[in-house]
């Protein structure tokens, strides 16, 4: 998945519809990232903007949003009901993919320090990005709120985490770091009793309830405080509530670490629970947006619990949560809508969405792009699907059950380069496009020459490093092709050869764009070492194909 980073930053201004409007449209042309949601409040005065991009899009869209909002909310004339510190009074980060968290912290410091430096507001680090224990919770850092920050930053143990010490009357403080997604998640009950949805909710909640005795009586501890009866599921916070609209009570659920408690262990957990009541669970809601990864966890959940094999396509494990969490049962779950990764991708008819007969007219134009090295790509994607076939057509199956996991693990990591493969059909056709774009670079003076000729140098590299991936790549596969081959399902046998010369086409088709493109590339070092490289997988797949070859032939004359 592309690197995709979420930003919530809370803004003091719900009612001024013009300026809440400008802040929003500050990152209007700004590259990398995508707007999702603006929600204003008129009693908080408060506004929350969703947005999604690559880190340096959160950087530059979450800076040019600060600055609007210190442009133009001006703090000694605010008010409202929500707990606030500043004109941008929080703002999250929230690693979604191809980011690690560690990365993400150091962007919010980078963050951190351009708005304190450029804009002269103080800044405190919450949650993961915390320099100081006693910062984590942000009801702390915002304690005393606006009104009380001139004194709270004279407290040298309030001094900013960025910034000077100094009270900036228009704009105040703002708080920033990175959490965890958070995952709003409902679940629907068939009652219109609210009572019996909270008694649920205090049950799975970590913070639980009070306990008592056998009489219903709170009971105390020596100091006078009230004991707890901890809940069943860690960060978790649900309360029980009646939804007019639907006519029916529901869980509504926070889930802050879906790591730790993901949707469907709540679900679950519900679920029992509700059968003990008399109940029963009809389905369930998510609220805003899901990550991907949290879907996949839910629908290999239930795929285990079936006993059915996890090696099938992402949309297959996606519509099994779908179904299996009853995601559909007060409105539509549309993933391309509902999952943060699909926000960012834009649906184009790339060349894999094209049908068979669209991407084959495509190929038999005149346009030289896509060529070998796309169909090289295809190849190698039509034999990992083949050897996941084979995979899933042995696991279950009577007379292999012995073969159960290595076959599932098969399945899901043919999966994998299936969809790494599919990515080099486009990359393939990507990589070429941006080679002859360096070709029309302009050529007038000697800097526009050597700036020119550094392109199409690197551009090339690109083109011969894309095929040599679909190389390396479909070599892998190999390796799992062999394995089913040997222990798969004899009547899929043949199934298993096709995939081992599908695989082979593959790594031959692909070296030949390797070799074609190196004839452009002038570092001798790196040609010798792809040549090296291309001949080394080209002889290891060719070792492996015929092992395959001729188990898969010996068997067939056998059957």
């Amino acid at each position: 998945m592309p690197e995709i980073i979420e930003c919530i930053p809370n803004f003091s201004e719900g009612r001024d519809l013009n300026v809440i409007k400008a802040i929003a449209d500050a990152i209007e042309s700004i590259d990398g990232v995508k707007l999702l949601d603006v929600d204003p409040g008129a009693d908080t005065n408060r506004t929350v903007v969703t947005f999604i991009g690559t880190k340096q899009g959160i950087l530059k869209g979450a800076f040019a949003r600060i600055a609007k909002a210190a442009e133009l909310i001006d703090m000694r004339k605010h008010s409202g009901a929500h707990a606030r510190l500043g004109a941008t009074d929080v703002c999250p980060l929230v690693p979604i993919s191809g980011i690690t968290e560690e990365e993400c912290i150091q962007l919010s410091h980078e963050l951190a320090k351009k708005v304190a430096d450029e804009l002269n507001i103080p800044i405190y680090l919450y949650e993961k990005s915390a320099r100081k224990e006693d910062r984590r919770n942000l009801a702390t850092i915002r304690s005393g709120e606006y009104e009380g920050l001139a004194d709270k930053l004279k407290d040298p143990n309030w001094q900013p985490d960025y910034g000077n010490a100094e009270f900036n009357p228009k704009s105040g403080a703002t708080v920033m770091g990175v959490r965890e997604f958070l995952i709003a998640y409902n679940v629907n009950l068939n009652t219109t009793d609210r009572k019996l949805a909270s008694e649920i909710a205090l049950t799975i909640r970590e913070k639980g309830r009070a306990k008592r005795d056998k009489n219903g009586s709170i009971l105390y501890g020596e100091n006078g405080i009230a004991l707890n009866q901890p809940g069943l599921l860690k960060e978790t916070k649900a309360v029980g509530w009646y939804i007019d609209e639907y006519k029916m009570a529901q869980v509504s659920i926070n889930l802050t670490n879906y790591k730790i408690t993901p949707p469907h262990i709540v679900f679950e957990e519900i679920r029992k629970l509700a059968n003990k009541m008399g109940l029963r669970v009809t389905g369930s809601e998510i609220v805003g947006l899901i990550p991907l990864e949290a879907m996949l966890m839910a629908g290999n959940y239930f795929l285990e619990s079936q006993g059915k094999c996890r090696g099938i396509p992402e949309e297959s494990i996606i519509r099994t949560a779908i179904q299996s969490l009853g995601l559909n049962d007060v409105s539509e779950f549309d993933p391309r809508k509902k999952i943060i990764e699909y926000q960012f991708i834009e649906f184009e008819k790339s060349l894999v969405e094209m049908t068979t007969r669209e991407f084959a007219d495509e190929l038999s134009s005149d346009s030289p792009a896509p060529g070998g090295g796309s169909v090289a790509a295809l190849s190698g994607s039509l034999a990992a699907s083949l050897t996941a076939m084979v995979a899933n057509l042995t696991h279950g199956k009577k007379g292999y059950e012995r073969y159960n996991k290595q076959m599932n693990d098969v399945a899901v990591q043919s999966q994998k380069l299936k969809d790494a493969l599919l990515r080099l059909v486009d990359l393939d056709t990507v990589a070429f496009n941006a080679l002859m774009d360096c070709f029309r670079l302009p050529k007038k003076t000697d800097e526009d020459k050597a700036k020119r000729s550094a392109a199409i140098q690197n551009a090339t590299k690109n083109a011969a490093n894309v095929p040599l991936q679909v190389m390396e790549t479909s070599l892998k596969l190999l390796d799992l092709t062999e394995i089913v081959s040997k222990y798969g399902n004899k009547n899929s046998i043949s199934d298993a050869g096709v995939a081992a010369l599908s695989a082979d086409t593959a790594i031959n088709g692909a070296g030949l764009n390797v070799l074609i493109n190196l004839a452009g590339i002038e570092d001798r070092e790196y040609i010798v070492s792809m040549k090296m490289k291309v001949s080394q997988i080209k002889s290891d797949g060719q070792r492996i194909v015929r092992r395959i070859m001729n188990r898969v032939e010996k068997t067939i004359t056998e059957m």
